[in-house]
């Protein structure tokens, strides 16, 4: 007599998820400063992200406790990344090798403040980047707005890409995952002693896994709360990021100068024209105007004649047609660079220059985008691509200073 085979219900992709990462080594998790609450929120969220993981999660101020039967195992540590946090600084990175090589874990995720609105599709992603794909370095990709990351999209992105041939649209994480090798490279770099600063000394990560031929990956990751820096001085945060990344680009040097391959920044097709009505810039305009008259003999220490001309161009275009060029943009932050390793004039004082250059630059993009993300996107890649077609400028500049003046 012969028996029907057992009637089986269908495996929703979830639990096959889970079962495939069963018996996986296990992810390093570290957290911000949250509350109690705020924690079991989040380790609820990142059950619902990773099913089946084995997790160690790192939460300051938690208490340890072994795996309960849910693949979490609790641990207790010391961040300095604390809830009101915009960036990951030298410090977190440090504290979280530390943890990753305690525990031999060979995969970490450093989350910073309001991790809770990372979504789980990204928190996948970026785990199985170094788990799965064996990424040294995943950086997220969080979907902006025109008025979302702009330092980024005026500075840090574009020199980046161009000098480390890694397009990594936020260079300077909220979020990352890296392998233990990559964990072990971050804290040798942390421990270095670093200039005073009355804040926590930054670093860069790209760069490091860059020159050390490690592997970078960015992974879309949706939308994000981004919080914003405590500082509300615009000259005292830009001195602070940009001073970072020049002395990290100066220290670096002998790696982006040698003839090597540059991944281009590809603009996408561009998008049409928004019919939002454009941005009223009329304030940022006159103000460079007035930075234009009052800076020009600390800005012709620093650039040649011929970039002194387009910014005066700039200066007396209205309103309505208020534009940076992205080579003039790209070479003007090149001379910057040259002039803070030069230390052609005091660094602070040069820093503080470069600030109503960039407001310009973002007067010019909130007018071209004219409120359209689309819009804003494509102006950032083709900012970024000027400085990839520039970089012969800053090479040649950089080994010939005084003969080489265009």
């Amino acid at each position: 007599m012969s028996t029907s085979p057992p009637i089986t219900e269908p495996i929703s992709p979830s639990a096959l998820f889970a079962e495939a990462r069963r018996d996986s080594t296990p992810l390093l998790i570290c957290l911000p400063t949250v509350t109690a609450d705020e924690l079991q929120s989040l380790r609820d969220h990142i059950l619902t992200a990773l099913p089946g993981q084995r997790l160690f999660l790192a939460a300051p101020g938690a208490a340890a406790s072994p795996d309960t039967g849910d693949g979490i195992t609790m641990l207790d540590y010391t961040a300095a990344h604390t809830r009101s946090s915009w960036a990951l600084t030298a410090a977190d990175y440090l504290a979280a090798a530390q943890l990753a090589a305690e525990y031999d874990a060979p995969a970490t995720l450093l989350l910073g403040a309001e991790a809770a609105s990372i979504s789980p599709s990204a928190l996948q992603q970026l785990a199985d980047s170094v788990l799965t794909q064996k990424a040294d370095l995943a950086l997220p990709r969080y979907e902006t707005g025109p008025h979302d990351a702009l330092v980024s999209s005026a500075l840090l992105y574009p020199l980046t890409n161009a000098l480390f041939g890694a397009p990594a649209h936020l260079p300077l994480p909220l979020d990352a995952a890296f392998s233990l090798r990559m964990a072990n490279r971050l804290a040798t770099v942390a421990r270095k002693p670093a200039t005073a600063t009355p804040t926590e000394p930054l670093l860069w990560p790209v760069a490091e896994a860059t020159i050390a031929s490690f592997t970078v990956r960015e992974v879309p990751a949706g939308q994000r709360t981004l919080p914003h820096p405590a500082e509300t001085d615009l000259n005292t945060l830009l001195a602070e990021i940009i001073g970072s990344l020049f002395t990290d680009i100066e220290a670096k040097a002998t790696f982006w100068q040698r003839a090597r391959a540059t991944i281009p920044a590809k603009p996408t097709q561009r998008p049409d024209p928004s019919t939002a009505e454009p941005e009223d810039i009329t304030e940022m305009a006159e103000s460079f105007r007035n930075a234009y008259t009052n800076l020009q003999e600390i800005w012709a220490l620093v650039l040649p004649p011929q970039s002194l001309l387009g910014l005066k161009k700039v200066a007396r275009a209205p309103a309505a047609d208020f534009a940076m060029p992205a080579d003039l943009w790209a070479r003007t932050i090149y001379d910057f660079l040259l002039a803070y390793h030069l230390r052609t004039i005091n660094r602070g004082h040069l820093l503080g220059a470069l600030t109503p250059l960039y407001l310009a630059w973002v007067a010019s993009h909130l007018r071209i985008s004219a409120g359209d993300a689309a819009t804003a996107a494509f102006h950032a890649e083709e900012t970024a691509a000027a400085f990839v077609a520039e970089k012969p400028y800053i090479v040649s500049r950089w080994r010939w200073p005084d003969r080489f003046n265009p």
